[in-house]
């Protein structure tokens, strides 16, 4: 199991969509929330993502077609 670190920062129209929870569900990732900040106008997330690279991957580019930026905090990948 791989684990990265990144952060997220959602456009308005998503911040009160259950983006997260429906990623971790959708490719058997496991969301660890290391940091958040939420306004009106945007939301920011730092996440420990656990699951295998393949998944890491697909959940990242379902992230990005949402809107979502997606960001690896570097050093990110720990086997």
């Amino acid at each position: 199991m791989a684990k990265q670190m990144v952060h997220l920062v959602f456009p308005k129209e998503l911040i009160k969509k259950p983006v997260i929870y429906t990623m971790a569900k959708k490719y058997d990732i496991i969301p660890n929330i290391r940091r958040a900040k939420v306004t009106e106008e945007v939301g920011e997330v730092t996440l420990e993502l656990s699951g295998s690279k393949e998944k890491l991957e697909k959940a990242r580019r379902y992230l990005e077609r949402m809107g979502i930026k997606f960001e690896p905090v570097v050093g990110d990948i720990v086997e």
